[in-house]
């Protein structure tokens, strides 16, 4: 458990990381504030742990395992008489106690939190003032808008604004002000400007119009397409809400059923996964028995059969997706593991006779 807190840590950090660079590029360059990009973070840090679980189960498995390969301790074991089924019972209660873990993330800590990252992100969408509020930066809030702001004084007033409205490819308008303020009416946002002018340029007849205004009030909320409202996600949709109902549950995802079903059965799956990742890791170093140069084949065969968890995973996916019948090939992936793990742990309990015995013995028969 050491070992494997171990490696989640490490693993959670790697995905974490990669994610929270474009998280932060997208949310700061959005003019979002260093408290939202935390918010966001947090809420996506669940389903990254679903993620890596696994892989960290089989590593700290493969760790011990190889540990206990070195130093003899497992030739001592099996030389007091215990089978490698007796061996692989801790193994298979780590696997337990991870599946618990994963169990807890994929039917409640990851549907709760990608469902409020959702909302999150609807909320900020819609929120035009968050996209304007950023000192000496060209923003782009919508396709053709370019606004930019050079300085916000503590009192709330923008300074030396420029606003540029391009959507139109016949028609160009461009505000310009040395001072702005925005606010709220009846459910708008209105940019109230002063002293500045307003430039249109037409593209038909080449003209440029120049219109100064000492207070000019504009309703900026027109100039940003509110986003539509967000339906519910596939992730996000509870695991007997699914069960009960998968075809209720696709028209309000809008996704086919056979996705509903794959994603609640995924739910179960994966807890499995974790128990197989650990017996894998486990099963195919035991093969190996002892050697003074290590079991690094046996850690090589260990993580193609890790690969192979993945590979029938994703072979199982499109059937299931087509022909929501076929729901039971999403435990195929756990179903292989426990069959292979099962497989090499009888080869390793096989009663080992040297060849020159093995070929005397034959002699003899003869």
């Amino acid at each position: 458990m050491i070992l494997f807190g171990f490696f989640a840590l490490v693993l959670v950090a790697v995905y974490w990381i990669n994610q929270a660079v474009r998280l932060f590029d997208r949310l700061i360059g959005d003019g979002q504030s260093a408290k939202v990009f935390a918010e966001f973070t947090a809420l996506m840090l669940p389903d990254v742990i679903r993620l890596v679980l696994p892989m960290s189960a089989f590593a700290a498995a493969v760790y011990v395992t190889n540990r206990l390969s070195s130093d003899s301790e497992l030739v001592v074991m099996q030389s007091t008489g215990f089978s490698p089924w007796r061996l692989a019972r801790p193994v298979l209660y780590f696997g337990c106690i991870i599946a618990l873990m994963m169990s807890l993330l994929t039917h409640i800590l990851v549907p709760a939190s990608l469902q409020q990252l959702r909302l999150r992100e609807s909320e900020i969408a819609q929120n035009v003032t968050s996209k304007l509020l950023t000192e000496g930066a060209f923003l782009h809030p919508a396709t053709g808008i370019t606004f930019y702001v050079r300085e916000i004084s503590p009192d709330g007033n923008l300074e030396d604004i420029f606003l540029s409205d391009r959507r139109d490819p016949d028609r160009a308008t461009t505000y310009s002000a040395a001072r702005a303020a925005l606010i709220n009416v009846d459910g708008s946002t209105r940019l109230v400007m002063f002293d500045g002018m307003v430039q249109v340029f037409s593209a038909e007849t080449t003209l440029l119009s120049v219109t100064y205004f000492s207070e000019f009030s504009y309703d900026i909320s027109r100039l940003i397409t509110p986003p539509a409202s967000p339906g519910r996600w596939r992730k996000t949709i509870p695991t007997l809400e699914i069960l009960r109902d998968p075809y209720a549950a696709s028209k309000e995802a809008g996704e086919p059923p056979g996705r509903l079903l794959e994603e609640a059965h995924m739910r179960f799956s994966q807890p499995l996964l974790c128990i197989v990742a650990a017996l894998i890791g486990f099963s195919t170093l035991l093969v190996g028995g002892y050697s003074r140069f290590g079991v690094w084949r046996q850690v090589v065969a260990a993580f193609v059969l890790l690969a192979m968890l993945k590979v029938i995973e994703g072979i199982a996916s499109d059937p299931v997706r087509s022909n929501p019948e076929l729901w039971p090939l999403v435990y195929s992936p756990a179903l292989f593991g426990f069959v292979t793990s099962g497989l090499l742990l009888a080869w390793a309990g096989r009663t080992r006779r040297p060849r020159r015995y093995r070929a005397e013995t034959s002699e003899a028969a003869a």
